[in-house]
């Protein structure tokens, strides 16, 4: 496999890439879409029941395995090398446990409006980047189970657009993400609805 990368992508390293499950898969389009086929039961799973264990390691890490389950063995699992975004692999967990805390205690002082929290939460997971590929995908479909199972809010639209492939929808993510990563949420919140 040689694949290119978008803008904001994680590489996958030669060892993670040795864990793909399709051997017939040889490009990015051929892998994308069957993990879009995986996604897609995972997010009839989450939405078809109500979680309750959603604020958990557990359930993050459940997710990002129904997620990718059927396209890679390590799906679940946390990485363990360095990308280039995320903590250090050794602050994965204590920063999870520490987001899932901090968004149990801005529901319980609604310390932020239901978007926000959500949005919040999106951006902290991302950066915090546990997995050697999919972090996007998966933060963004946790932040609609969020959303909908304990917020009470609609999902999410993520700018109406494509984030997967290169184009302007993409770009204004990214963009919108690097500025909540400065602290200006203003754009995130404004892209999650458009």
């Amino acid at each position: 496999m040689n694949f290119e990368y978008l803008d904001g992508a994680t590489p996958i390293d030669p060892d993670e890439a040795r864990g793909l499950l399709l051997s017939h898969i040889t490009n990015r389009t051929e892998l994308d879409r069957w993990e879009q086929e995986n996604i897609s039961e995972a997010e009839a799973w989450a939405f078809n029941r109500t979680p309750r264990d959603i604020l958990t390691i557990n359930f993050i890490k459940r997710l990002h395995k129904r997620m990718f389950g059927h396209v890679w063995r390590w799906a679940g699992e946390k990485r363990g090398s360095g990308k280039n975004i995320g903590v250090a692999v050794w602050r994965i967990d204590s920063d999870l446990r520490n987001l899932c805390a901090d968004v149990a205690c801005w529901r319980e002082h609604d310390t932020y409006p239901p978007d926000e929290i959500a949005v919040r939460f999106h951006q902290r997971l991302t950066s915090i980047h546990p997995f050697p590929n999919g972090n996007g995908r998966h933060a963004r479909l946790l932040t609609d189970i969020l959303l909908v199972h304990l917020l009470g809010q609609p999902r999410f639209t993520w700018g109406s657009g494509n984030l997967v492939n290169a184009g302007d929808c993409r770009k204004q993510y990214i963009d919108a993400l690097r500025a909540a990563d400065r602290n200006d949420y203003a754009p995130l919140l404004a892209f999650v609805r458009s």
